[in-house]
Parts: structure tokens; C-alpha cells; sequence
């Protein structure tokens, strides 16, 4: 095990705070200390989703944070589409969802219970100041820690076209949900999933046409709020949108082709990107967090440690930020495959990221394909 005594962790979010809690356990002598430049309930978004296979990780790894999260997130088993006013059922895709805060405020007590020391209110200019044995930075993807090193890190940048703003509405969905539609103005997706009962996360994406047809970049978030609620009432059943931070963006494409420089190294997002749309930026945070802290405890010297980390982790993390991206890719083209049936379009989607093959998919979802395999045969 690396002797360490003093970490500096750059960002209070899922990654930062896990981060700390498994510092602090695997090595209780080792002062810790988390940097957060917003106040302690300060958070983008509403809902975190998690896949099964997501949650299968964290019983494995880290039983007791499982066992803390689980009984708070909203399950289900099934996914629903919704296009040309027709709802297709995909089954056996299982998925959990928790409000961000709520997940946010079990690791706030975590990492203050194991011992780390949390300051929030308090920019960190470029981590340059922070004379920690190790500095992590978990500080999402306007990292100062990165910035601080760009050449370093070597950071590969792009974008996806679609337009996208995240917001709320007290409506509970059954199941993690999404609706297509085609309107006088263009075409737009909203992905919806409750995280607790009575609430759910409202994404609605739209691609560039679309966009400016509506007028959107000339609207507040109250008048995007309202617009899209009208757009969607079928969908809300009448009920409002709410909004937190619920700017229309582009989602960015990040991937550092080195996570490590020195003492540094970086986790989640200020590493790399996952579009939502796959639900796996949460998940992927953690893990790098777990890798780390695998490495540190396998190794006796720094810098071993961080190279063995970044060896290992990096080719898991990019088969999942790769699916990711062709998922977003999908999403940039959905209004081309609106053309298609249902069905056809229903599994268009499910296979969108390239991993899920036919063999899987009769395994995961029997009764779908039962259904898209019968009406592609026809009537014999």
C-alpha cells in the first residue's frame, strides 16, 4: 500500500465524495480533505439513474454504500417507448433511479463519518496551492485540476448536435421512458424516469432545426419550461415542469488521453464523458473511484499505483464511453429514423450502442422480441 499522508480532493460530487470514503477506510491515517466550490446542496439535475448491471458493481465492491442507496431509488423492470402515439413495451431491462441530492447527501455523511473533511464554499483556482501527497481532481468537466495541467492530460474535445435541457415534474412514470414526437416545428425526445414517489427527471432533446423553430435560445428557464410542458402535456398528463439549472446545451464529448500527471490524477467527468442517454456518468465516476483506490492499496510506490490505475481502468471506461457515444450518435439522427413502424424503430433503439446482439437481446427482452420478430415474419 502507498504510504500517503494527505489527499486533496478537488469537487464534492459523487466522484469526489466516494473518492474520499474509500480513502479514508482503506487508509484511516491519511487525512483527507474534499474542495467544493458550491454549497453543499448545490446540484445540477433532479434523477440519477443506475442499470442493474450498474448496481451489481457497488454490491460487489462496496456493500455498505448498497445497501444504504438501494432502499431509496425507485426500481423497475421494464422500458417504455413511445412513437406515432403507440407505447411498445421493451422488458427484463432493469434500472433504479434516486434523487441526485438524496445520493449526494448518503456520501456527505459517509465521507464525514470515515473521517474526511469537506469545505464547502471554496473556489480552487487551479489546484496549484494544494500540497496533498495525492491531489484528485473530481471536479466535473470544467476541471481546475486538469486546466492546471491541460498539455498533461491531453484532453479531446467535440460536441453532439442535439440540443437537450433536464428538468423536473411531480409526476410519477412506471418505467424509464421515452417519447417521440413530431410536431408542426420539428421532432423531440423526452427521456423520463421517476427517482421518487410523486417526481421524476424531464429531458427534452430536440435537434438544431427544431431548436430554432421554437425559439428556444431566446427563452428563460421558465418560458422553456412551459413551452415544453405544453409540447408534452400528453405525456405529463397536464402537469408542470420544473427547473434547476435547466439551460438548453449540447452535450460535450471529453476524453483525456492520460488521467495522470505527477501526484495528479483525475476522476468522472474530468476525465471523460458518458452521454445520459446510456445513464452511466454516475457509475462511471464511482468505479474510477474504486480503481483507484485498488491501485493505491496494491502498490507501495505512488507512482506505480497511478500507472497501474490508469492501465487497468481506462480500457473498461472506454468501452463504456464509446457505447456512449454511439448512442448519442443515434440520438443526433432520431428524427431520420422516425420514418420507421414501432416496432422496428423500438428496436432501432434498443440496439443503438452496438453491445446488445440478438442472442442477448431474445435473453433480456423475450416478450419485445417475440412481438418484432412476428411481425417482421407477417402473416404466414
Amino acid at each position: 500500500m502507498v504510504a500517503l499522508s494527505s489527499v486533496d480532493i478537488v469537487g464534492a460530487g459523487p466522484a469526489g465524495l466516494y473518492a474520499a470514503i474509500l480513502m479514508r477506510e482503506a487508509m484511516p491515517g491519511c487525512r483527507v480533505r474534499v474542495w467544493e466550490r458550491n454549497p453543499p446542496h448545490a446540484t445540477f439535475g433532479f434523477g440519477v439513474v443506475f442499470s442493474d448491471q450498474a448496481l451489481d458493481f457497488l454490491r460487489a465492491d462496496d456493500p455498505e454504500t448498497h445497501d444504504l442507496v438501494t432502499p431509496r431509488m425507485e426500481r423497475w423492470r421494464n422500458m417504455t417507448l413511445v412513437h406515432r402515439g403507440e407505447t411498445v413495451t421493451i422488458d427484463g431491462i432493469g434500472f433504479a433511479a434516486i434523487g441526485r441530492l438524496e445520493l449526494l447527501d448518503i456520501l456527505q455523511r459517509r465521507a464525514r463519518a470515515a473521517g474526511a473533511e469537506i469545505t464547502y464554499d471554496c473556489p480552487v483556482e487551479d489546484g496549484q496551492g494544494l500540497k496533498g501527497d495525492l491531489v484528485i481532481g473530481a471536479d466535473g468537466l470544467n476541471s481546475v485540476v486538469r486546466a492546471g495541467e491541460e498539455a498533461a492530460f491531453s484532453p479531446v474535445w467535440g460536441q453532439f448536435e442535439n440540443h437537450f435541457a433536464w428538468f423536473g415534474t411531480e409526476r410519477a412514470f412506471d418505467t424509464l421512458t421515452q417519447t417521440f414526437l413530431r410536431t408542426d416545428k420539428g421532432t423531440l425526445n423526452a427521456h423520463h424516469y421517476r427517482y421518487a414517489p410523486g417526481r421524476s427527471t424531464f429531458i427534452v432533446e430536440c435537434d438544431p432545426a427544431t431548436f430554432d423553430a421554437y425559439g428556444f435560445a431566446a427563452l428563460d428557464e421558465a418560458a422553456s419550461a412551459r413551452l415544453c410542458a405544453d409540447i408534452f402535456a400528453g405525456a405529463l398528463g397536464g402537469a408542470p415542469l420544473l427547473t434547476n439549472r435547466s439551460l438548453w446545451r449540447r452535450f460535450p464529448r471529453l476524453w483525456c488521453e492520460n488521467w495522470v500527471s505527477g501526484n495528479r490524477v483525475l476522476l468522472g467527468d474530468a476525465a471523460h464523458t458518458a452521454h445520459f442517454s446510456i445513464g452511466s456518468g454516475t457509475r462511471l465516476a464511482m468505479e474510477d473511484a474504486i480503481a483507484l483506490v485498488k491501485a493505491l492499496c496494491a502498490h507501495d510506490a505512488l507512482a506505480a499505483s497511478l500507472a497501474a490505475f490508469q492501465a487497468a481502468r481506462q480500457p473498461v471506461a472506454k468501452k463504456i464511453v464509446d457505447a456512449a457515444n454511439s448512442s448519442a450518435a443515434w440520438y443526433d439522427g432520431f428524427a431520420e429514423r422516425m420514418v420507421r413502424a414501432p416496432l422496428d424503430f423500438a428496436f432501432d433503439y434498443i440496439t443503438r450502442s452496438g453491445r446488445v446482439d440478438m442472442g442477448r437481446l431474445r435473453r433480456l427482452s423475450p416478450d419485445f422480441m417475440r412481438r418484432y420478430e412476428a411481425a417482421r415474419e407477417g402473416p404466414q
